[in-house]
C-alpha cells in the first residue's frame, strides 16, 4: 500500500461532482434556514433562570428528565460552579413561584434541595446577543478576507471566503433541518470552524502558491491536484484526531456540549471538504494564472531598468 504523499488523486478531475454536491448541501441548508428556522436556545430568546444548590452532587440527566416529566418544556441541565450547584434553565415566561415549584419537585426524591435565585432573562438581552454575535461573525469574516488578500492573491480570498461562507451555511443549516439547539455554545463552535477551515485552507494554499513557482508546466488542474496531494496526509491526520476528540466530547461529554462537539463535528469534515473542493477548485474558475503570482518577464526588465 503507498503512502498517502505519493498517492495521485484526481481531485481537479471530480470538482464538477463536487460542486454539484456542494450546490444540493447549500441549497438545503439555506431552504431550512429560511422555511424552518433556528431553534434559538434561552441564550437569545430570554426564559427563566432557576438556581438551585443540592448537599451531594446529582446526576444531570435526573432532574432533567424529572422536570420534562412535570411538563416543563426546553430544559437545559447544568453544574454552576461547584458539583452541587445547578442552573437550570426553562424557555418559559417567568413566573415568581417557579423556583419553589422547581424545588418542590426536586425535593420529592428526598434530595436536600436549596433554591438559590430565581430570575427572568429578558427577550432584549437574547435579541442584543444575537445581534452582536452576527456582527462578530461577518466581522471576523472580513478580516479573514483581508489577511488571505494581502498574504496570497485577491483570488486566493475570493476562494477563501466562498469556503468560510459555505462551512458556515451548512452547519447552521444542518441544526435548522433537525431543530438542535442553537445557543451561545453553537455559536462558539462556529467561530472554531471558521479557524480550523481557515488554517486547512491556508496550508492548501501555500502548497498552491509553492507548487506553481516552482513547476515547469501550465496546468493548473495538474499543479492544484500536486498539491493537494502533497498535504493530504497532514490533512487527514488532523482532521481525523479532531474528530476522535469530538467523538469523545459527544459521546462523554454530557448534553450540555452534545451540540457543541455536533456543530464541530460538522465543520471539521465539511471544513475537509471545503479546503479542497472550495477554496482550491474555485481558483480555477477565477483563473488564478502563474502571472499572478510571479512577475513576468517584462515586469522584471522594467524593474532593472528603474534601478540607477
Amino acid at each position: 500500500m503507498k503512502p498517502l504523499s505519493h498517492l495521485r488523486i484526481d481531485f481537479m478531475g471530480r470538482r464538477n461532482i463536487a460542486f454539484v454536491v456542494s450546490a444540493a448541501m447549500l441549497i438545503v441548508s439555506i431552504g431550512a434556514i429560511l422555511f424552518q428556522q433556528l431553534n434559538l436556545g434561552l441564550d437569545f430568546t430570554g426564559g427563566t433562570l432557576v438556581e438551585v444548590r443540592y448537599g451531594a452532587a446529582p446526576s444531570l440527566d435526573a432532574i432533567r428528565q424529572l422536570l420534562e416529566s412535570s411538563g416543563f418544556q426546553d430544559v437545559s441541565v447544568q453544574t454552576f460552579g461547584a458539583s452541587t450547584e445547578v442552573l437550570i434553565r426553562l424557555q418559559q415566561a417567568f413566573d415568581p413561584e417557579v423556583g419553589n415549584e422547581v424545588v418542590s419537585l426536586l425535593r420529592a426524591d428526598g434530595d436536600n434541595v436549596d433554591l438559590v435565585r430565581a430570575e427572568f432573562v429578558g427577550a432584549q438581552v437574547g435579541e442584543q446577543l444575537r445581534d452582536q454575535s452576527g456582527m462578530g461573525m461577518l466581522v471576523a469574516l472580513g478580516i479573514v478576507m483581508l489577511y488571505v488578500a494581502f498574504r496570497f492573491q485577491y483570488k486566493f480570498a475570493i476562494g477563501a471566503l466562498f469556503a468560510l461562507l459555505h462551512d458556515v451555511i451548512i452547519v447552521v443549516g444542518i441544526f435548522a433541518l433537525f431543530q438542535l439547539d442553537f445557543n451561545l455554545t453553537v455559536l462558539a463552535a462556529i467561530l472554531a470552524v471558521i479557524g480550523y477551515s481557515l488554517n486547512d485552507t491556508i496550508v492548501v494554499y501555500d502548497r498552491i502558491r509553492e507548487t506553481i513557482r516552482t513547476s515547469r508546466i501550465d496546468d493548473m488542474p495538474q499543479i492544484f491536484n500536486e498539491a493537494i496531494n502533497a498535504t493530504l496526509s497532514r490533512t487527514l491526520a488532523t482532521s481525523g484526531t479532531t474528530i476522535l476528540v469530538l467523538l469523545a466530547l459527544l459521546l462523554l461529554g454530557g448534553d450540555m456540549i452534545n451540540n457543541f462537539a455536533i456543530a464541530l463535528l460538522i465543520g471539521v469534515l465539511v471544513g475537509t471538504f471545503s479546503s479542497i473542493y472550495i477554496s482550491g477548485a474555485l481558483l480555477l474558475p477565477l483563473k488564478l494564472t502563474r502571472e499572478d503570482l510571479i512577475p513576468t518577464k517584462k515586469e522584471l526588465d522594467e524593474e532593472e531598468e528603474e534601478l540607477p
